[in-house]
């Protein structure tokens, strides 16, 4: 883009601004559009994203495509246009197949291709283990960024170990939930296939091309999550009203008083949801209703032999209490009671009167003969106290048989349809009754024939509970889950009716705004793309207009390009050549990829030249020569044309040529950058006997001062980024030196280094020699007596190669 041209907005911002400008959007409204774009907290984007200023400082590769030993591409970390050449096969372009899949995980030019293109990635001259290796230079307080894949010798492409690193820091495993948005939002890569797809597909493959080159694929994603709410919410409304009409039909059927009041419920066209809840899901809550039958029927009693069991053990309880109940055991039981405590006052208390009768003493043969008499009244009294004893366990177990009547048969018996359960609740109640009965006799009778009873009449209740059940079953129960699930659903349009109207209008507000949203947005973009397009058609008689998407979410879609042809209208698809097709491509793509907001400064594109005739190739150059005054411009060309137009029109890039030697051993070498460039046109110009000496002279001497001055930018550029200062800055503090010591000067000493003290500073560092070598260089032609200007190319080229260190 060039450098006067403005950012794209953020669409996010631009809706935000029209919602609070439209009196007629409400709040919901408002929310439902920003939610929709992605402009609330649910933004996939919102992930905090730290890096910024990102430019390529290197790619090494190793068992990749063509490239078999490590390879490494080394790029000039700032902004300036930089040529991979190399003839096909060389393994250039796997350089840039390697960025694009270590970046995003894959590869726009293998889409839609052959398997092949996928499982043929392992270099076949290298088995063990491949590696992708992207080192960045970022702005911020960690500049140093690497990003890298690594595969096992025998891993498939997508089994790579991904991770980034911020040296010194160990590596991480790669956030590609941190990067995705900006890589698909800010796309810096541009393959030859990529060109062809946006004129090659239907209109609709172009109209989303754009919207991603563009940054409206938000609109599409916004426009398409309103519009699937909307027919789901309008789904819902009629899948209820359907099920409402096919329950009257069933219902019409169904004689049942309850399915004819709900019947009259749900004929109104908007059914009173509260009535039809009341009356069907009190169907559950109700103990008259089948949940209520069912669980009578689910009610239990002890087995008639665990209560033969109980009641039978405690007669026997009772009959040896019974037999042991004796006088003389009950005048053995006293005196025994007696004899122990006189033998604890004795123990107290020690020789004494006795208590009782006063006339003897409790003396130690006393003692001897109380304790005979213990030991003999207590074995005959044990019989008797483990029988009382057992009889109470027996007590207790019969009383732990009954229950208290379960509420399961709290039923009014007027109320249709329950069962009477007046007699089972009053056979209960007798069963109930013996949980406090004190022993009798009678007891055990009592408790079998409560039981009997009990068994008898619960058994009578479950057997027509059973057959109420049947009967609605048969009627009315098939059809309350029915039911009930419409009710849900009514309940939950009812619930989201406000939402269907809120996104019916949001979904019209979009719409009609769509227009006005893509002419801001591509406003910017369709200017710099008329200039690249002017730049770069050189002698073509094809006139760009406005570009112009058409069409929303679930509509047709194309593109419509306002073309002339020798002033007359045409059809631009049939018109435009091939190279043609592909500079439009170029058109689009690099407004986008260069808008002010992305944080990657570096575009890459491969193979651009081909199908353009060689004027459109001038302005090919041009156009990458004026993007890259505030980008870093990697190319990848097998096209010599290119870097020959770079050469002939002196502008300032950095040609890399690639070779590929046997077994897949890639090599790189500089042919050429601008500060070369400098220093071969000055040797050029001594060797020219046509020029005067004069012209000859100061031209050299203009070539050295441009050879020292972009080798201190390139210093300055390199040095300040890895800093940590904002690529803005740079280049601010790089207008600033407006002269050659003044670039010199931020070069090697940095901001806020004086011009005043570089001499000093550069005798410090280096010597004597760097100031005379750089007094010569910017002394034009009026050199020291005795200096040659092949001597001033020399020293040059030893200042400008100590700069490079």
């Amino acid at each position: 883009m060039r450098p006067d041209a403005d950012p794209v907005p953020r669409l996010t911002e631009v809706v935000t601004r029209r919602l609070a400008a439209d009196p007629a959007v409400t709040p919901s409204v408002a929310r439902t559009v920003l939610r929709a774009l992605g402009g609330t907290e649910n933004d996939d984007r919102a992930t905090e994203f730290d890096d910024g200023g990102i430019f390529l400082r290197a790619i090494r590769v190793r068992g990749f495509r063509g490239i078999g030993p490590e390879a490494e591409l080394q790029l000039p970390p700032g902004p300036g246009l930089t040529l991979v050449v190399g003839r096909n096969g060389s393994g250039k372009s796997s350089f840039a197949e390697a960025a694009e899949l270590v970046f995003t995980g894959g590869n726009r030019r293998w889409d839609g291709r052959s398997a092949a293109w996928r499982e043929g990635w392992r270099n076949l001259h290298d088995g063990g283990t491949a590696r992708i290796e992207v080192e960045l230079l970022t702005t911020g307080n960690k500049p140093q960024l690497t990003i890298a894949k690594e595969w096992a010798p025998d891993a498939d492409l997508p089994d790579a170990t991904w991770t980034e690193q911020h040296p010194p820091t160990a590596p991480t495993e790669f956030d590609m939930d941190r990067w995705a948005g900006r890589l698909e939002l800010y796309r810096p890569f541009l393959s030859y296939s990529e060109l062809g797809a946006l004129v090659d597909g239907k209109p609709s493959d172009l109209f989303d091309a754009l919207h991603q080159l563009l940054g409206l694929d938000e609109l599409t994603l916004a426009q398409e999550r309103i519009r699937m709410r909307r027919l789901e919410l309008e789904r819902a409304v009629r899948d209820s009203r359907q099920e409402r009409l096919e329950l009257l039909e069933a219902l019409e059927t169904v004689a049942d008083d309850r399915a004819v009041r709900v019947n009259g419920l749900l004929r109104p066209a908007q059914p009173d949801l509260a009535a039809v809840g009341r009356e069907v899901i009190g169907t559950f809550d109700d103990p008259a209703g089948p949940a209520g039958l069912r669980a009578i029927v689910r009610l239990t009693l002890p087995t008639a032999a665990e209560v033969a069991q109980v009641a039978t053990r405690l007669a026997e309880c009772g009959t040896a209490l019974t037999r042991g109940t004796t006088a003389d055991a009950e005048a053995d039981l006293r005196v025994l009671e007696l004899l122990r405590r006189a033998r604890d006052h004795h123990t107290a208390t020690g020789t004494c009167p006795c208590p009782v009768c006063g006339r003897g003493d409790l003396d130690d043969a006393w003692a001897r003969a109380a304790d005979d008499s213990i030991t003999t009244l207590a074995a005959r009294v044990d019989a008797l106290t483990t029988a009382r004893t057992e009889l109470g366990d027996a007590l207790r177990a019969a009383r732990s048989l009954p229950d208290l009547i379960p509420a399961e048969l709290d039923f009014d018996p007027r109320n249709p349809p329950s069962v009477d359960t007046s007699a089972v609740r009053r056979a209960w109640a007798d069963w109930a009754a013996l949980t406090s009965a004190d022993y009798s006799t009678d007891l055990p009778d009592r408790l079998r024939g409560a039981h009997a009873r009990l068994v008898d009449e619960l058994d009578l209740v479950q057997q027509g509970t059973r057959k109420e059940l049947d009967r609605l079953d048969e009627v009315w129960t098939p059809l309350v889950p029915r039911i009930v699930s419409w009710l849900e659903g009514a309940r939950e349009v009812a619930a989201h009716a406000a939402e269907l109207r809120t996104v019916k209008k949001a979904e019209d507000w979009l719409k009609s705004a769509t227009a006005g949203l893509r002419g801001e947005r591509m406003t910017p973009l369709e200017t710099t793309a008329r200039w690249v397009w002017q730049t770069l058609r050189q002698q073509s008689n094809v006139e760009l207009g406005s570009i112009t998407l058409q069409g929303n979410a679930g509509t047709a879609r194309r593109v419509l390009l306002d073309v002339t042809v020798d002033d007359v209208d045409g059809a631009a698809l049939g018109v435009m050549s091939q190279g043609e097709l592909h500079a439009l491509g170029l058109s689009l793509f690099l407004p986008r990829a260069t808008v002010e907001e992305s944080p990657f400064r570096f575009v890459m594109i491969d193979d651009p030249v081909q199908a353009m005739d060689p004027a459109k190739v001038d302005g090919l150059a041009r156009v990458l020569a004026a993007v890259a005054w505030t980008r870093q411009v990697v190319v990848f060309t097998h096209d010599e044309r290119l870097a020959e137009a770079v050469r002939r029109m002196q502008l300032d890039a950095t040609v890399l040529e690639v070779q590929r030697r046997d077994r897949s051993v890639v090599e790189v070498r500089v042919s050429s950058d601008p500060v070369r460039r400098y220093l071969d046109d000055a040797r050029a110009l001594v060797r020219t006997p046509q020029l005067p000496q004069a012209i000859a002279d100061e031209l050299v001497a203009t070539c050295c001062r441009s050879a020292v001055e972009a080798a201190s930018l390139g210093r300055a550029r390199r040095t300040l980024l890895a800093d940590g200062m904002n690529h803005r800055e740079v280049e601010r503090h790089i207008d600033a030196a407006q002269s050659t010591r003044a670039k010199v000067a931020l070069a090697v000493m940095g901001v806020g280094g004086k011009v005043d003290d570089l001499n000093k500073f550069l005798i410090a560092r280096e010597g004597k020699w760097v100031v005379e070598a750089l007094r010569d260089a910017t002394a034009g032609a009026h050199v020291p007596i005795g200096r040659s200007m092949r001597e001033l190319i020399t020293e040059t080229e030893r200042f400008v190669a100590w700069l490079a260190k």
